[in-house]
């Protein structure tokens, strides 16, 4: 079983410096590379039998591939001796994502969808890179040692569940701080115990005018968090667009503004959460309309759709689901319930 944690650092001034610097280089890196890409895809994109009758002969090289890129890390520390400061795989992981963004736009997901262009990205929206490894042990206590950065103070606010171990470590810069997601892993534990009720299933339906409603009767009223907020961000909203494009005011005004957006997403999460234990804590077997959430957050009820957060709550649900049947729930706090999730 694979879950993720997240953490809230302390970093000393010349922490966060490093982390800053680290993100500018690999956001470097990073549109450096899918403009490789992007230059070999439009010189050559066009079949022989099919070429335009006035075109440029393109230039003779192989499809930057993932392991074509990843050979170039070692001549881009010798060219820009600067990058060697950043850990090596996490100079890999930036080649990764590259290949993971054009595979969408050239070939799609699992289920054949392919998603748009990848955009370039600039420093203010590269905020996350990851250890793709981690070491036994790296965690003591409220510290954790990352390479090339050293120990990090971290808010435990839950301990590690036994038996599971760090796979993974990513750092995100948000507009209230750092934090640290944890990717563990437990390959003893079961996905879904098969020990379920039949007399415990429960259908659901979601709704804009009560939040969602059980085959039983029971309903869960909306809390509309983003309409209620409206008159403070409009507030915030107004204050940035009077200040002056590029000034210290402009950048402190949106840093206030995705504050406050963050406080109404951490507050719609919270709810969520809440909403799925308690549903949880009396069911077996939850089972959910399959909804084309994609199409309703275009028509008209967007707003109340994307303020609802069905997808979210969901998809928490399901997690929720699987988490509650560990074995080790009871150590790690849990609901010690056997669960399962059933799309209909």
């Amino acid at each position: 079983m694979r879950i993720a944690y997240q953490y809230r650092l302390k970093l000393t001034k010349d922490q966060k410096a490093k982390i800053d610097h680290w993100l500018s280089m690999l956001c470097a890196q990073y549109n450096y590379l899918l403009a490789d890409r992007f230059y070999w895809y439009d010189q050559n994109r066009c079949p022989i039998n099919a070429c335009p009758l006035v075109c440029h002969s393109p230039e003779l090289r192989n499809n930057p591939d993932y392991y074509s890129q990843k050979k170039t890390l070692p001549n881009l520390k010798k060219t820009h001796p600067w990058y060697k400061e950043i850990h090596s795989q996490v100079l890999q992981d930036v080649v990764k994502r590259v290949k993971l963004a054009f595979d969408r736009f050239i070939k799609g997901d699992s289920n054949g969808k392919r998603s748009g262009r990848p955009r370039f990205k600039k420093k203010q929206r590269y905020r996350t890179f990851t250890y793709p490894q981690m070491k036994e042990g790296c965690l003591e206590g409220n510290l954790i040692n990352l390479p090339k950065i050293g120990k990090v103070k971290i808010v435990l606010h839950r301990p590690i569940p036994d038996g599971f171990k760090i796979k993974t470590a990513s750092i995100t810069k948000k507009c209230d701080g750092y934090y640290l997601v944890l990717s563990l892993e437990d390959k003893t534990v079961p996905e879904v115990k098969p020990d379920i009720n039949p007399d415990s299933i429960i259908g659901i339906d979601v709704g804009l005018k009560e939040f969602l409603t059980t085959s039983e009767g029971e309903t869960v009223n909306i809390p509309q968090y983003y309409r209620r907020s409206q008159k403070r961000l409009r507030v915030i909203q107004k204050r940035l667009s009077r200040r002056k494009k590029g000034g210290k005011n402009t950048l402190k005004a949106i840093k206030q503004l995705g504050k406050q957006h963050k406080k109404v997403a951490d507050k719609r999460k919270d709810f969520h959460f809440k909403t799925a234990n308690y549903l949880l804590s009396k069911y077996d077997v939850i089972a959910h309309e399959n909804l084309n959430i994609k199409g309703l957050a275009k028509s008209r009820l967007a707003k109340s759709v994307l303020d609802a957060g069905w997808s979210s709550f969901l998809t928490i649900l399901a997690s929720k689901a699987v988490r509650v049947a560990w074995p080790t729930a009871i150590n790690a706090g849990l609901l010690a319930i056997p669960v399962s999730a059933q799309n209909t």
